[in-house]
């Protein structure tokens, strides 16, 4: 599903086309998405004007003056700025029509992705979540403490929204590679010194893949309409069974709660 990185890319790809333009019209043509589409949407957006676009997590947040729009993109979803009069695809789910012309068109094949109307942040959806990679409250020091007692092993560890957001399986895998860590070893026996490695190794990549567009997926379209390039870069995820960039010892590949994991045996302890 788009990471962090992709929904990074996406927030700034549509950033500039829709800030401060009056919303005209919001047409939904279809509803069922993870959770329903708000009924009222239209009437919520219709008139106003997104003042600000964030991002909390894996969460686009669209700030108007009367609330705010929050968008997951799910595993396939993807939201791409166009012109209205471009006719709709089949998976085109809901526009949102801009004065001048433009289009907010979010696009959903298994339409595991969400719309939610918010009048603050405080949403269960967004209560608890852990601090934001890229952030100085996000360091080593935090990672080793949360981590104390835990049996559980550190990818998954790090993959917990509840730590720190954002770090899907892809950035997992890489960030654990660039920090020397094995993904299966418990969280609770990772050193300070290691977990501050990992703390540095999470900030590069996620910076480095924000920086080439994300990752390309099969289903991720960025908010320009361009791919992501970041894949190219990858040091060990989808490579199980090749020779590992650094010292040619052979990737193993397991898997990890239904998800795959992809580590170097040599370099990683």
């Amino acid at each position: 599903m788009p990471e962090l990185p992709e929904v990074e890319t996406t927030r700034r790809g549509i950033e500039p086309h829709i800030l401060g333009r009056q919303i005209s019209a919001v047409v939904v043509r279809e509803h069922r998405l993870r959770w329903p589409v708000d009924n009222n949407l239209s009437e919520r957006l219709v008139g106003g004007s997104f003042l600000k676009a964030r991002r909390r997590a894996k969460y686009l947040l669209l700030d108007s003056e009367t609330g705010t729009l929050m968008v997951h993109l799910g595993m396939s979803g993807s939201l791409r700025v166009m012109t209205r009069e471009e006719p709709p695809m089949f998976h085109d789910h809901i526009d949102i029509h801009f004065d001048g012309g433009l289009c907010l068109r979010y696009n959903d094949p298994r339409r595991f992705g969400s719309f939610h109307w918010l009048q603050s942040d405080d949403h269960p959806l967004l209560n608890h979540l852990g601090p934001e990679p890229l952030l100085d409250n996000f360091d080593g020091a935090w990672l080793y403490n949360k981590s104390r007692g835990r049996r559980s092993s550190v990818k998954q560890f790090l993959m917990d929204g509840k730590i720190v957001v954002g770090v899907g399986n892809i950035y997992a895998n890489e960030a654990l590679f660039m920090a020397g860590i094995r993904p299966d070893r418990a969280a609770g026996r990772v050193a300070l010194s290691r977990y501050e490695a990992l703390a540095q190794a999470v900030k590069r990549i996620l910076k480095g893949a924000i920086e080439q567009g994300g990752t390309t997926l099969r289903d991720f379209v960025g908010g320009d309409g361009k791919p992501g390039y970041f894949a190219q870069q990858l040091k060990v995820y989808g490579r199980g069974g090749q020779a590992c960039r650094h010292c040619k010892f052979t990737l193993k590949e397991i898997r990890q709660n239904n998800r795959t994991t992809v580590f170097c045996p040599q370099c990683q302890r």
